[in-house]
Order: C-alpha cells, then structure tokens, then sequence
C-alpha cells in the first residue's frame, strides 16, 4: 500500500483525502496545513469515519512540518490563495507561485522520488513553473484540471441526454480556464453513439458553454470554489498512479512537439500509471479545434510569460 500526502487542508485537499480514504488504495494519508489544527482536526474527524465506511487507512493531520510527508509515493499540492477583490493577475500568479516553490522544495526534501500532482490556480501556470523550478522529469509533474473539466462535461451531457453519467464518454482539453478549455463535443458519446447524434446543435453548443463556466457558476452559487468535484478528480487521479490502472485522463502535463506544441504545459490525454503520465495520446483534433487548441495554448503561454516578466523562473 501506498502513501499520500496532501499539502493544503482547506475544501479540495481535505475532500481529496476523505475521497482518497473511500477508496481504499492509500496506507497512508498525510494532511498538512499551514494553520494550526486544521489538518489535525478534519483528519481525526475523517478517522472518526473509518468504521462507518469500512476503511483501514491511516489519516494524519500536521501543521507545517514536512518531515511527516516522508517517503510519500505521490503529493497533492492544492496551496495557494483564491484571487481577492482588487488584485491583478499578476499579483495572483505572484503570491501563489511564491507559497507553490517553497511547498514543491518542502516536499522535495523529504519525498525526491514524488510524483507531484497540482491542483494549485492557476493550475497550467503552476504545473509549468513547478516543472521549470524542479528540474524534475516531466512525467513526474501533472495538473490535474482538464480531469475535473471532463467530469463536469458529463455532467451536463447527462443532463441533456437524461441518461445516467456513467454511460457517457467526453473529453476536455486545453487550459483549465472558462475561456481556454476546449469541451470535445464532436468526440463525446453516449454509450458507442455520438451525442452529437442525439442532442441539437443548440443544446450541444449549450452544454459546451455550460461546461467553459462551470467553476464560475458554482462559485457564484457557492460564494467560493468548488470542492467535492475537484477533490474527487485529485484522487481518481492519484489512485491511476499509485494503482497502474494505465487510465487516460486529460492532463495538464508538458508537451515537446505533441500537439504542435513545445515549452507548455497543458490539458491533453495522457495514460497515467505508476511513472506517473507514461504516455501521451495524440488525438486526431478536426481544424476548428486544433485552431482552438492553438488560441487555448496561446493564452495560457501569456499567464506563463507573467513568471518570466517577475523573474521567477
């Protein structure tokens, strides 16, 4: 059995970590926060589940001390600050690259041998400078977002369709971002038949804009972000890794020459397993979503140029 460890307690990582304990491939859940007794408490009350639930692993809350993480086979990294009224992009991508590098060196100390899962925002941009801070191989750095963008996907095809979401194949690709992820509506189906076969062009460009605001709709009902389903799509994630299960999943992993792209990294399908994204899957894109793959890689190789213009990386 493996270990994990969470870096970051707050809605996502603690949902990650209980759905981490659910599904029962983990040893070891390390949670860590940097406030006081907020890892310690949401672990004890996630262990005060462990006979409800029938789950045997082991889950530990530290404030802020990293050797606890030792040895840990995978780290999710979801640390970081929301954007607050008034800040720029730039202050954003500032502050959070700054707490990312010293979490990913923290980490690093303890588990050299890690393969490093990003949830951080903004995701592509701290998976990019995590890769280029480290010097690691990029199979060991993956962001996690286009996993989440897909889930939501079937979400609203389900909807559509009203049929079960399970029964339902889609993919997004591209940057995780309301306007830069590309819903592959063309190559979506609904049990070996192609929705778009189905659905009307009009509900079809529905659920493909509902799906681009998806985090934007759920934060505007919420009053914050999402985090069971982000929290849910870290951990199918990681249990691909710690199992080899060989799953593709889209994957915010770095691209030299795939995709007509180089020094990127962003959501594509990837074959995720115990070396982490062992392969990238070259989907045949028609020319309108190749020309969107371009534009989304465009404006996500922008948010990348805010780490060079502050001399981060």
């Amino acid at each position: 059995m493996a270990k994990v460890s969470i870096i970051g307690a707050g809605n996502v990582g603690a949902t990650c970590a209980n759905a981490i304990a659910h599904m029962k491939f983990a040893s070891e859940i390390v949670l860590l926060d940097i406030k006081e007794g907020v890892a310690e408490g949401k672990a004890l009350d996630m262990m005060q589940t462990a006979n409800l639930y029938q789950f045997n692993t082991k889950i530990t809350g530290i404030t802020n001390d990293y050797k606890a993480t030792a040895k840990s086979d995978v780290v999710v990294i979801t640390s970081g600050i929301p954007r607050k009224p008034g800040m720029t992009r730039e202050e954003l991508i500032g502050v959070n690259a700054g707490i990312v590098n010293g979490v990913v060196e923290n980490v690093l100390k303890h588990s050299p041998k890690a393969i490093l899962v990003i949830i951080a925002n903004p995701m592509d941009t701290m998976t990019y400078l995590t890769l280029k801070k480290t010097g690691l191989p990029k199979n060991r750095i993956i962001g996690m977002g286009g996993i989440l963008d897909s889930s939501r996907f079937m979400c609203y095809l389900s909807q559509a369709l009203k049929a079960p979401a399970s029964d339902i194949e889609g993919m997004v690709i591209g940057g995780h971002g309301d306007t830069t992820m590309i819903p592959l509506i063309r190559l979506a189906h609904y049990k070996g038949v192609p929705v778009k076969d189905l659905l009307s062009k009009k509900v079809c460009d529905k659920v493909v804009a509902d799906t681009m605001v998806g985090g934007a709709t759920l934060t505007k009902l919420l009053g914050t972000s999402a985090w069971y389903a982000p929290g849910a799509a870290g951990a199918v994630l990681v249990k691909s890794i710690i199992l080899d299960e060989k799953k593709v999943f889209p994957c915010c992993v770095s691209l030299e020459g795939e995709y007509n792209q180089k020094d990127i990294c962003i959501g594509v399908p990837a074959v995720i397993g115990k070396n982490g994204c062992e392969k990238i899957v070259k989907l045949k894109l028609d020319k309108e979503e190749q020309a969107l793959f371009e534009k989304s890689a465009a404006a996500v190789r922008k948010t990348n140029n805010v780490l060079h213009e502050m001399n981060i990386i």
